[in-house]
């Protein structure tokens, strides 16, 4: 008489790990997928690129980067006599991305800065008199005693981590809003 149930059991056993199995390919993979998910797609409009937040530190002053993506903060140290303008950033080891430099030279002149000194690549910005980005030297070699200049007439020159003008999309004709310009 088992002889006869087994064949019987065996078929049942095998229907019901067929039907375990169609049920397991029905639900989702607890596995990660192979294959990445797409690109996140860029939405349209001005955004902030991961800027200052809250109040500018004691030392510090809020500054504003106006691009056709948008506005980033920065709080800056401010080099507005000769011994601070010399220093700069010189023997820095880091610059974090939200921080910068802001050199005041109060009237209008043709300049050039150097890299001596400085250990970290740099990205230095030239800004006339109205807060019109005037150049921009990217990623500038640490430790050079070649000349960048300015190119032109400018109030201002703010120095960021180097590569960080490109992030925020900072271009010449973009704006820098801080107290030293004039509205414009």
């Amino acid at each position: 008489m088992q002889s006869k149930l087994w064949p019987r059991r065996g078929l049942s056993v095998l229907a019901g790990a067929l039907a375990l199995l169609a049920a397991c390919a029905q639900q989702p993979s607890a596995q990660p997928a192979r294959e990445p998910p797409p690109p996140a797609v860029a939405q349209p409009g001005p955004k902030s690129a991961s800027g200052a937040v809250g109040e500018a530190p004691a030392g510090f002053e809020a500054l504003e980067a106006v691009t056709q993506q948008g506005r980033t903060r920065f709080f800056v140290e401010i080099a507005d006599n000769d011994a601070e303008r010399e220093k700069g950033l010189m023997f820095r080891k880091v610059v974090p991305p939200d921080r910068g430099m802001l050199f005041d030279f109060k009237t209008p002149r043709e300049v050039a800065f150097w890299m001596k000194n400085t250990l970290i690549p740099l990205d230095i910005i030239y800004i006339q008199a109205d807060g019109t980005v005037l150049s921009i030297a990217r990623n500038t070699t640490p430790l050079s005693e070649a000349p960048i200049p300015s190119g032109g007439p400018v109030v201002g020159v703010l120095e960021l981590a180097g590569g960080r003008a490109a992030e925020i999309g900072l271009l010449p004709g973009d704006k820098i809003e801080h107290r030293i310009f004039k509205r414009g």
